[in-house]
């Protein structure tokens, strides 16, 4: 197992070389001794968090949250960070306030935990970890989840760590990863300890806090992003099943080290595919089977969010990266990454990409739901699966072959009036006497009107000649109600209609399907009158029927 030894020297701080990361804050300690010492065991001098950037190259953009915004805010971050890590630290400042600075907006949430009392089990003289918490950030590793960034008392402290940022030379480093989430766990515990007498009713004013209990919650949540990428640093597929269990072994380490010491302690588990982690599970659980009474740390994968922005990651939490390119138009790190491992260059990929060939295919929601399956049983949070697509295919209907018109057709003409207006219907028949073609003429009604049902009439026709059924025309248009309508004369079909169309399609369905549609049933709310309103019938015979002076009387 891989020690890596932290050494001083005339320039500073250094890992050795069979390290395969270098940071000039925080050093690595050996698996070995986990418990046993601090993760940062090297004594380093004690400074204000903000001075932990010192040496770092920085650069001053402008930038705003809306990028169609006018009020810009200045930014000052590592230069070698993205643009959109600089959008993602103005979401995370303060909304009111001048330039953001990273330095100064990190040193909040890192002197708060350093000051925060070391854990019982940890030696007492430990050195402060903010350094190490700063360097995490500067190698955008890990940071703060948007809670503990912003101090919020409701919300759930915790961090978010970057998997492809523990991947060198095609090689996952299981210590330094390993030490990251040890550091995670002890700042949120240490917060939660400072914090807890607080949450509560009482005051600590002289009495001893009371001992952490089961029901006090989680204290914390360490969160993973960025699988995709580090799965494409080791050179698999996302969607394969040696991708789905590296992917699982990674997320049951996580969580047997945030568990480790708790009430609910994880064992170790056999993965032939990562051997580093089945062996580094196996000295932690046996490290800490003396060890107990520490509170709990939630583990799962993270949502989109600004610090996933900050930390530069290509896809969030488990989700695969759905393109092989950039906004810029240029190839992502993880298809570069994926295409060397398959040896071969750009031009190559493009070659074959020419020449018909797909050299990377990338993921799609099958592959991010297997995924999501294969480690849902490891995790505490887990983002719900987006709502599944329809495929992108265009809808094509079914389009049928016209049927040819006979030469001589059959049919028959019919002449009634609805309500007082005249109407003509025609019609016409295959040679198997099914409707073929209709015709309704309102003979005096406007010109518009008659255009209007000329042009209905032959939509039908066309309809029908497609192989539209009957049916569908009658059940849609029969009881319409519109225009004229009343009584029906010149056919004893129907003695009332709606309308026009009510009329021609109860006739049609009577005719060509055998079907009688009764008259429409009165609107509701229609008041029936049981003797006629106009005109006046006899007058009945009574007290009251006395002849009225029926005389003209010319008033001046």
């Amino acid at each position: 197992m891989m020690d890596a030894i932290f050494s001083f020297s005339s320039q500073g701080w250094q890992l050795s070389p069979i390290s395969p990361f270098f940071c000039p804050l925080m050093p690595v300690f050996p698996l070995r001794s986990w418990f046993h010492h601090s993760p940062f065991s090297t004594r380093l001098v004690s400074m204000k968090a903000h001075l932990h950037w010192n040496g770092v190259h920085m650069r001053t953009l402008q930038t705003s949250i809306d990028p169609d915004s006018t009020a810009l805010r200045a930014v000052t971050l590592p230069s070698v960070w993205s643009d959109d890590a600089a959008q993602a630290l103005v979401q995370l400042a303060p909304a009111e306030g001048g330039p953001v600075r990273l330095a100064s907006e990190s040193a909040r949430w890192v002197e708060m935990i350093d000051t925060t009392p070391h854990l019982p089990h940890s030696p007492q003289d430990a050195p402060p970890v903010g350094r190490g918490l700063s360097c995490l950030l500067l190698m955008q590793q890990m940071a703060p989840n948007a809670a503990l960034w912003r101090n919020e008392p409701d919300g759930q402290p915790g961090f978010i760590i970057r998997l492809s940022g523990f991947v060198q030379d095609g090689i996952f480093a299981t210590e330094h990863f390993a030490a990251c989430l040890k550091l995670a766990c002890d700042s949120l515990r240490r917060l939660d300890a400072a914090r807890r007498p607080y949450r509560s009713g009482d005051l600590p004013l002289f009495d001893d806090p009371a001992p952490r209990g089961d029901s006090d919650g989680p204290a914390g949540i360490v969160l993973l992003t960025d699988l995709d990428a580090c799965l494409a640093g080791l050179g698999l597929d996302y969607d394969s099943d040696e991708g789905r269990a590296i992917a699982t072994a990674i997320t049951r380490f996580t969580r047997l080290v945030a568990h480790a010491g708790t009430a609910t302690p994880e064992k170790a588990f056999s993965c032939p595919q990562a051997p580093d982690l089945e062996q580094a599970s196996i000295a932690i659980s046996a490290a800490t089977q003396s060890l107990s009474g520490l509170a709990t740390i939630e583990t799962g994968f993270s949502s989109p969010g600004p610090v996933d922005a900050l930390l530069d990651v290509e896809s969030c939490g488990l989700g695969p990266i759905f393109s092989l390119v950039n906004s810029q138009g240029g190839l992502r790190p993880s298809t570069l990454e994926r295409l060397a491992h398959k040896g071969l260059s750009p031009e190559a990929a493009l070659a074959l990409t020419l020449d018909g060939q797909t050299p990377l295919q990338p993921a799609g929601a099958k592959a991010h739901a297997l995924m999501h399956d294969a480690v849902l049983p490891f995790c505490d949070h887990l983002p719900a699966l987006p709502e599944p697509e329809t495929d992108d295919l265009k809808e094509k209907l079914g389009r049928g072959v016209r049927r040819p018109l006979p030469m001589r057709q059959g049919g028959f003409s019919q002449r009634t009036s609805i309500g007082g207006h005249r109407l003509f219907m025609r019609t016409g028949e295959f040679e198997d006497g099914s409707l073929a073609s209709l015709s309704l003429t309102p003979p005096r009604e406007s010109p518009m009107a008659r255009g209007l049902m000329e042009c209905f009439s032959q939509a039908v026709s066309i309809g029908l000649q497609f192989g539209v059924p009957l049916e569908v025309f009658v059940e849609q248009f029969a009881y319409s109600r519109f225009g004229a309508c009343g009584t029906v004369e010149g056919d004893e079909m129907a003695s009332y209609a709606t309308s026009m169309l009510d009329y021609a399609f109860r006739a049609l369905s009577e005719a060509y399907l055998g079907q009688r549609m009764p008259d429409a049933p009165a609107e509701s709310g229609e008041k029936q009158h049981e003797a006629p309103m106009l005109p006046f019938g006899p007058e009945q015979d009574g007290p009251s029927s006395r002849p009225r002076n029926r005389k003209l009387r010319l008033v001046g």
